[in-house]
């Protein structure tokens, strides 16, 4: 339906045909994305950082800290939401 695929050689073809094959025997949606069990551990390091970052901004304000410390701590989750956005 709709719009004939063009590839740059037959390889490119085969590997389209064999990446639609494995989706339809596997139920996953086409957008799906898979992760290994080491990139979701590494995924799942990277969030509690942030939220241990966040925390730390929460309880410093509370504290009473100064606008200096406040700061460093902002520029920690920056870091972190950095490391983040950048999945491997």
């Amino acid at each position: 339906m709709g719009r004939p695929r063009r590839y740059c050689a037959q390889p490119c073809r085969q590997r389209a045909y064999e990446r639609r094959a494995a989706l339809q025997r596997s139920g996953l949606p086409d957008d799906a994305v898979v992760l290994s069990t080491a990139e979701l551990a590494d995924l799942q390091d990277r969030l509690f950082q942030l939220r241990c970052a966040a925390e730390d901004v929460v309880t410093a304000a509370q504290d009473g800290a100064d606008a200096a410390e406040l700061g460093r701590l902002a520029g920690q989750i920056l870091r972190s939401a950095d490391a983040l956005e950048r999945l491997r």
